[in-house]
This record gives C-alpha cells, sequence and structure tokens, in this order.
C-alpha cells in the first residue's frame, strides 16, 4: 500500500527478491497538468509493468474494496506513504500490517518526517518499520536504521537517502517475519512533550521569517526544498528559495532586507548574518540560478 516514488523502492525489493506480491492498492487517478489528463501514482505505474494486480479505492471502508482485499488473501500488509488505514483493513491479514516509516520513531510521527527532521536542524535521521495499531505511528517497532544528515543536506536529498534506507530495512523486516523471528518493542513511554512532531506542511509554515536566526532560516530553506519550497515576498511578489549559502556577520541591513551587485549575488539580512541566493523562482518565472536572474530582472 503506496503511492509515491519513495515507496516503489520497497515494492522493488520485495519483488526483486522473490516475494508473492498478490496486490497494490494505492491512490486513485487523478488529473494534472495543463490537460488534466489522469495521472497515475508512482507505485501503480510500477504495479502494472509488473503484471501485479492494482486497487484503487476512493474511501477504505467501501465494502467493495474490503471484500476485494479480502479476496487476495495476503498474509502480510506493507504500508509505505500511504493513507490511515482503518482497523478492519490494517487487522485483516494474519500477520498484520507493517508500516516503513521515515524517521527514527518514537521522534517525527507524522506527515513529513524528513522535512521536519531537517528544518529542526537535526544531524541524523533514520527509517523504522513498525506494526500499526490504532493510534498513527505507535506501533511496536521492528527495526530502525540510522543515516547522518550532512550539514548542507535538502529534504530532496534526504528522502532519496531514506528511500533506500527504507527498502532495505523492509526486506530485512519481511525475511524476519517470514522465519518467524522477529518481536515488536513498544514505543518508548515518553511524554507527548518530549516528541518531536512532524505535522503536515502548509503555505504559511513555508514563508521565511527574517527575523529569525540565520541558522533557522537556512535549515527552512533546506527542509523544504525542493518541495513546497521557502519563500519570501521580494518587491512585492512571492520568491521561492531552493537553495542557499549562509554568511555569519552584523549585516548593515534590516531584516529582510536585500543587497546586491544585480549581476553575481542577491543576499537578504537576517538577524545575524545574510543568506545568499542561489536558486530561486519568482512568481509567473522558471526556477533559476540567481545569475541567470538577474541577467533579466528588472528592480523596482
Amino acid at each position: 500500500m503506496g503511492t509515491p516514488d519513495f515507496a516503489v523502492a520497497s515494492l522493488d525489493i520485495l519483488v526483486q527478491n522473490g516475494f508473492n506480491v498478490v496486490g497494490v492498492i494505492t491512490a486513485p487517478d487523478k488529473p494534472a497538468g495543463r490537460g488534466l489528463q489522469l495521472q497515475e501514482s508512482a507505485v501503480k505505474q510500477y504495479a502494472v509493468s509488473k503484471g501485479i494486480p492494482v486497487l484503487q479505492p476512493e474511501k477504505l471502508k467501501n465494502p467493495g474494496f474490503i471484500a476485494a482485499l479480502q479476496a487476495l488473501k495476503a498474509d502480510l500488509q506493507v504500508v509505505v506513504a500511504f493513507r490511515m488505514l482503518p482497523e478492519i483493513v490494517w487487522n485483516m491479514p494474519p500477520e498484520g500490517t507493517i508500516n516503513v516509516h521515515a524517521s527514527l520513531l518514537p521522534n517525527y510521527r507524522g506527515a513529513a518526517p524528513i522535512n521536519w527532521a531537517i528544518i529542526n536542524g537535526e544531524k541524523e535521521s533514520g527509517v523504522t518499520t513498525f506494526k500499526l495499531q490504532h493510534e498513527i505511528d505507535t506501533g511496536d517497532i521492528l527495526f530502525s536504521d540510522k543515516v547522518t544528515i550532512r550539514e548542507d543536506e535538502t529534504a530532496g536529498e534526504l528522502h532519496d537517502a531514506l528511500m533506500q534506507t527504507g527498502a532495505g530495512l523492509l526486506l530485512k523486516t519481511v525475511q524476519a517475519i517470514a522465519a518467524g523471528n522477529v518481536k515488536g518493542t513498544p514505543q518508548a513511554n515518553i511524554p507527548a512533550a518530549d516528541i518531536k512532531h512532524a505535522p503536515k506542511i502548509f503555505k504559511e509554515t513555508c514563508q521565511i521569517n527574517w527575523q529569525q536566526p540565520l541558522d533557522s532560516i537556512y535549515n527552512l530553506v533546506r527542509g523544504l526544498s525542493p518541495y513546497p519550497a521557502a519563500w519570501t515576498v521580494f518587491q512585492g511578489k512571492t520568491l521561492k528559495i531552493y537553495k542557499a549559502r549562509k554568511e555569519h556577520t552584523t549585516p548593515s541591513k534590516a531584516p529582510g532586507d536585500f543587497d546586491t551587485d544585480q549581476k553575481t549575488y542577491i543576499k537578504i539580512a537576517a538577524a545575524d548574518g545574510y543568506l545568499y541566493l542561489d536558486e530561486i523562482q519568482l512568481e509567473g518565472k522558471k526556477r533559476m540560478d540567481v545569475e541567470a536572474f538577474l541577467r533579466g530582472y528588472r528592480f523596482v
């Protein structure tokens, strides 16, 4: 059960290692692009290429879907980057349902663990496999694997690293379940106030507050690149920032004000330094590096 590219690596490793994947459950096709043509999910495209049956329920409690799922007679269900499941679904197979989550649980439960780990300046992340139960991301941990986060790593780069790590961890987990030698460990009984969470990201989450410390702003840019991207208002228009560098110095400008030579750089003042913009996208324009942007931009 999965939808985006992140889930394809996990599906592929099961197929490549000879597991009998009896079905794939993914999101319904959605209109996309200028022509609003129906777009299949990455997981569906892979499954079709391998001849694996695909189910695409609108509602996970639909009696027709439940009957079709039961007919597959799966021993185990695997969830990677999918929706919340009702108990009638996750409790169906004899071996239950396991999830591949892109964090070191119990920290970063929620929808956006990769983004928040970088936004919060973490030095490491990882992947956890666990058994599904009622509360989201709280089930017994089966295995976990750590990944170091580089100082300049973006959410997109960490996503790709965790995608491969997660696939390997899933293979280890499924092999252990098949061999009957895995025992879940309850998640640490940590007070809710001490757990770092990973809630869904909204547009307002992405707006840069230039009064913040430079490191926090730099981490926000990394943690939201390439999607949905940190943004600010630049000469009356929305400017998305995909790549940037930081310069710790005492700024001569007020936080949020910019400086430029109109040829090679734009830098914006934070409370304790400057953020140099490297790759940006102005409202109505294409994404480009800052020198290309400056060649065609006329300042107000």
